[in-house]
């Protein structure tokens, strides 16, 4: 095993690879957690199909993928959290509505452009090898940029999360930090695309979470197991598959998978010994 991470580590691309990975997984990580408990974890699948119609929109008329990308998506975020509070679509319809559109349009685009190939299928299913440094940089800045954000305003995002009717009372704008959760959301998934695709990237929201409420029932605790949990998985699922010459994105998911059903598991083995 130590000889494969030492081999795993000697390749640029892996380096780079995992630390913009690890970086996303922490950001979708402590993100999923409020997302899942407010009931909203899909906006990340709804985002990342935005995120691939730009991308479409971006490589049809050569322009830089991930700076057409994040405004886009941003926006995104910020009209579908404003059309389900102020319309009769609400949450997962709103969703489904621009996912569904945001696919037919990068799907239309690019069958009369450049057509399905090999960076297209990188963008939708994930590449360890679609790294560039540029996007290393970028990717890097802005998770950390999201890092920074949530943990000053941790304390409002957890009042927001939990009890919403609550926070507004007590003088807090919970409007303002839906909008941010959901701004850091947006980026998380823009700069996630390239590992992990966008057709699997909302699995680093959810998964992790879920499996962390299987075990803690604190909100501080979900949180740090959470991102723990996140960025060993990630880990774990980069060395299968280099080792088994599998698609990242397809292996991180499956080792959250069998994290969740071992999390299931305990928790099923612990609430029988309590009975």
């Amino acid at each position: 095993m130590i000889d494969i991470i030492v081999e795993l580590m000697s390749y640029t691309f892996i380096r780079r690879a995992l630390l913009v990975g690890i970086l996303v997984s922490l950001c979708a990580a402590i993100l999923g957690v409020s997302l899942v408990l407010k009931r909203y974890s899909m906006i990340g699948d709804g985002l990342s199909h935005v995120g691939f119609g730009s991308l479409s929109v971006a490589m049809a008329f050569n322009l830089a993928p991930l700076q057409v990308s994040i405004p886009i998506v941003v926006l995104a975020a910020f009209f579908l959290l404003r059309i389900s509070e102020s319309s009769k679509i609400k949450g997962d319809a709103a969703i489904a509505l621009i996912s569904s559109s945001s696919l037919a349009i990068g799907v239309i685009v690019t069958s009369l452009t450049t057509g399905m190939n090999t960076d297209v299928c990188n963008y939708m299913f994930g590449s360890i090898l679609a790294m560039q440094k540029s996007d290393v940089y970028l990717s890097v800045t802005l998770s950390v940029i999201v890092l920074i954000l949530y943990g000053i305003f941790y304390n409002k995002i957890f009042a927001v999360t939990f009890d919403e009717s609550f926070a507004k009372a007590t003088g807090i704008k919970a409007g303002r930090y839906n909008m941010l959760v959901a701004l850091l959301t947006a980026l998380t998934i823009v700069i996630g695309m390239r590992l992990m695709g966008a057709l699997l990237i909302s699995s680093l929201i959810i998964f992790p979470s879920l499996t962390s409420m299987r075990i803690f029932g604190s909100f501080k605790g979900v949180i740090i197991t959470s991102a723990i949990l996140s960025v060993i998985c990630f880990f774990i699922g980069i060395v299968i598959s280099f080792q088994y010459n599998i698609p990242a994105g397809a292996s991180v998911v499956a080792v959250n998978l069998m994290a969740f059903i071992a999390a299931s598991c305990i928790a099923a083995v612990r609430k029988i010994g309590v009975n």
